[in-house]
């Protein structure tokens, strides 16, 4: 598939920002190599104890102009997702697509994602198909949210390899979406998935939570 195709989902509440800042996502690049070199490699304590420091420094730099986004419909889900977040360290990140009524994911998990040695923590996969499995549920009219995920695991899913997911819409039923993927690497089998969805008044979730319309 053509890489430019790939692009985050978001539920029609949330704001496209229109993509992170070239800083924002090499920030977001360090900070990612930093937490790999903790997870991979044994590091002198004094070398520990300095990088600390300066990372406090630096958190103290940024806190001094951070401008906090309270307003949920304001924030960027495309960068801030812990599935898909461009500049979420967390997110591997995962990419997704939708094309001829599926969606199309694809992520490599590094060490920060670790299960049984070499091999992605099961939980991450459980993860990744709920964004691929609620971006493709996102197709019927009504998007909703996870009522219940079920994941059935084929073969261990090797660290740093191309993971490919699939997810399609299987029926509808009034609120009722239920959504079918797979995950491959290579042309191997490794996961299942299916999910239902509910849909919901996504505006009245906010109002409830934040007080507001």
């Amino acid at each position: 598939m053509d890489e430019g195709a790939f692009q985050t989902w978001s539920p029609s509440w949330f704001a496209d920002r229109g993509g992170a800042s070239p800083a924002a996502l090499r920030l977001t690049a360090a900070l990612r190599a930093i937490n790999t070199l903790l997870v991979t490699s044994e590091l002198p304590e004094d070398a520990l104890q300095a990088a600390a420091a300066e990372i406090e420094k630096l958190r103290e730099r940024l806190a001094t102009t951070a401008r906090p986004i309270d307003d949920p419909r304001a924030r960027d889900f495309h960068a801030r997702s812990p599935v898909v977040g461009t500049t979420n360290v967390l997110a591997p990140p995962l990419r997704i697509a939708m094309e001829e009524g599926r969606v199309r994911g694809v992520a490599v998990f590094g060490p920060a994602y670790e299960g049984p040695p070499g091999y992605v923590h099961g939980g991450f996969i459980a993860a990744a198909f709920d964004e691929v499995l609620g971006a493709a549920q996102a197709l019927a009219e009504r998007a909703g949210m996870t009522a219940t995920l079920t994941v059935r695991y084929r073969r261990p899913v090797p660290l740093e390899r191309e993971t490919r997911f699939e997810g399609r819409i299987v029926r509808v039923e009034g609120r009722k979406i239920l959504a079918a993927g797979t995950l491959h690497v290579d042309e191997t089998l490794c996961a299942e998935a299916e999910a239902l969805f509910i849909a919901v008044d996504f505006e009245r979730l906010l109002a409830e939570r934040y007080g507001r319309g």
